[in-house]
């Protein structure tokens, strides 16, 4: 007999997916401990779960899953093998469709953009700010610039500058960074400019001391002038995408955590491997992240969790984090559990570093879809999102 855990292990279902299909009727274990509540699975229900899970990451309807596992084990092949024609008839449909949709989106992008192309980049910009400032500034957001090549665009940090003000942004998608600082000598009107990771890191090796540094755009050419040096090169010929649409979240929960207490949970406690993967991208750890009582913070392996895999203490002031104990397996009620969220537990790791701080806020949106968001307490410019993992078995 294999445990729970034994049985994710080996048919690449995770726990949560496990007690989902059990509650869903689809694979329910062969025994279960009356006295704890524990699932137990037969070996050959091995093969069961292997199968399940290859019909999962194929996106096959759960009521059709269920067919095909009843039918599985029977000498008349018929049934399954007309589900699966079935369901890879829906499948090449939904891509027709999808071909066709992405064909007429190409088409309205190529008419916008053709009365663009032959534009020049002529902004112009000059500004002076302190070094310590633009330094902290891109040091918090320089982990979310992406490198999928296929999205040049974000392969950069935005300088969006208006007024006073400088923001610089960075994302891969996947999650996104926002800091501020103010600045002399602009005062105008609002100016943007994509400079690539490598011309930002020379930048930012420029800015180690006290002094004030002096930032130029000159048609397609960005300058930073430093302590005497300078690093400059082109800017990115895309437009960035308009952030400030992606960071009006809904209200959620916010709650302070003593920062290095949730990274030790982190790097310490239970995750899980997340079963679907984006192309081009290895399997991430992700960690579910639980609210109690609006301070506390909780730190799980598997799933939605509930009072059995998600248990911790306090870590004072009003904060908290735990760890869950990745064992347990009885269905409870989530009890004072509050909200929650899975995310890319490296990702978190790197935001938790970027936000610099001891403290920093966690805020968790309404529903486990809603982006986290880490903040400073002290500063609301300097915010990091990342984007939530499906928890939904």
């Amino acid at each position: 007999m294999r445990s729970i855990g034994e049985m994710a292990r080996d048919s690449g279902l995770g726990v949560s997916a496990l007690r989902f299909y059990d509650r869903a009727g689809v694979l329910g274990p062969a025994w279960v401990d009356p006295a704890s509540g524990y699932r137990w699975y037969a070996p050959e229900q091995l093969d069961e779960a292997r199968l399940l899970a290859r019909l999962r990451r194929a996106s096959m309807p759960l009521a059709d899953i269920r067919l095909v596992l009843a039918g599985w084990s029977g000498e008349d092949t018929d049934l399954v093998r007309g589900l699966l024609q079935a369901h890879l008839r829906r499948l090449e449909q939904g891509l027709t469709e999808a071909r066709s949709e992405f064909s007429t989106i190409r088409e309205l992008l190529d008419h916008r953009e053709n009365p663009m192309t032959a534009s020049p980049l002529t902004g112009t910009v000059h500004l002076s700010l302190p070094a310590p400032a633009l330094a902290a500034a891109l040091d918090a957001v320089r982990f979310a610039a992406g490198r999928d090549p296929d999205l040049p665009m974000l392969g950069g940090v935005l300088f969006d500058i208006e007024g006073d003000a400088l923001r610089v942004v960075a994302t891969d998608r996947y999650r996104l960074a926002v800091a501020r600082t103010d600045t002399d000598g602009h005062g105008g009107s609002r100016e943007q400019v994509v400079v690539p990771a490598p011309l930002v890191d020379a930048m930012r090796a420029l800015l180690s001391g006290d002094e004030s540094a002096r930032f130029a755009v000159e048609g397609d050419r960005v300058t930073l002038e430093a302590d005497g040096r300078q690093a400059s090169g082109q800017r990115l010929a895309h437009d960035f995408p308009d952030y400030r649409r992606l960071v009006q979240l809904p209200p959620g929960r916010r709650v302070v955590v003593e920062v290095p207490a949730l990274r030790e949970a982190l790097e310490n406690g239970p995750v899980r491997v997340a079963e679907e993967r984006e192309p081009g991208r290895s399997a991430r750890d992700i960690s579910v992240l639980t609210t109690v009582d609006d301070k506390t913070v909780l730190v799980c392996g598997d799933g939605a969790p509930d009072e059995d895999t998600c248990t911790g203490t306090g870590t004072g002031t009003g904060t908290g984090t735990g760890t869950g104990t990745g064992n347990e397996d009885r269905d409870t009620g989530t009890g004072g559990l509050g909200y929650h969220v899975g995310v890319d537990r490296g990702f978190l790791l790197e935001a938790l570093a970027a936000g610099d701080r001891d403290r920093l806020v966690l805020e968790f949106g309404p529903a486990p879809t809603a982006p986290l968001a880490i903040r400073r307490a002290e500063d609301e410019g300097a915010f990091s999102l990342l984007m939530p993992v499906r928890l939904d078995d």
